[in-house]
């Protein structure tokens, strides 16, 4: 039985967790978190890093830079309309990005939303493994491969699905520490 595309699926879990806790601000400035927002530009939904450049100012701050500095209002606009729980001041040159601190309650909140993160990953971990198992079932009934290897493959695939949750639930508690440091 070949894992190969099995293995590949549940990395793209990973890496789609990562990106997702990316997402989930802690107090430090992250341009990371600027990933999600899309900005009206010449009619068009784009996103952020196409129509502007974001550096970091400070520990608190990022200052994004418009290519066309007549879209300030747009990107300002945008950053407000994603709700990600920052402060945008436009300038005359471009959008200040500012982190307020964390209170107990919004440390709870995003801690919150990082164990949905989580689960949803762990659902989709979950109804890989079973595609697979299916599969695995499937040649077995067809006679393309024994029952002994039917159960060395599951018991093969079990291997991948633990190692792969034990990263999943790695990457979460890193992520809780950011949140609660």
């Amino acid at each position: 039985m070949d894992f190969s595309t099995f293995q590949k699926e549940l990395n793209e879990v990973k890496e789609w967790l990562k990106r997702e806790f990316q997402t989930v601000r802690t107090g430090q400035a992250a341009p990371s978190i600027l990933d999600a927002v899309r900005v009206d530009s010449y009619g068009m939904k784009m996103q952020l890093n196409q129509v502007a450049s974001v550096s970091i100012e400070g520990a608190k701050t990022l200052i994004v830079t418009p290519y066309d500095k007549s879209q300030v209002k747009q990107i300002q606009n945008a950053i407000i309309d994603a709700d990600l729980g920052v402060s945008a001041v436009g300038t005359d040159t471009g959008v200040r990005v500012t982190f307020p601190d964390l209170t107990f309650e919004r440390r709870e909140i995003l801690g919150r939303l990082a164990r949905e993160k989580l689960e949803q990953a762990r659902v989709t971990v979950r109804q890989e493994r079973e595609k697979l198992w299916t599969e695995i079932q499937r040649q077995q009934k067809d006679g393309e491969i024994s029952e002994d290897s039917k159960f060395a493959s599951k018991e093969r695939m079990e291997e991948i699905v633990k190692a792969t949750n034990n990263d999943l639930e790695e990457m979460a508690k890193r992520k809780e520490e950011e949140i609660r440091a």
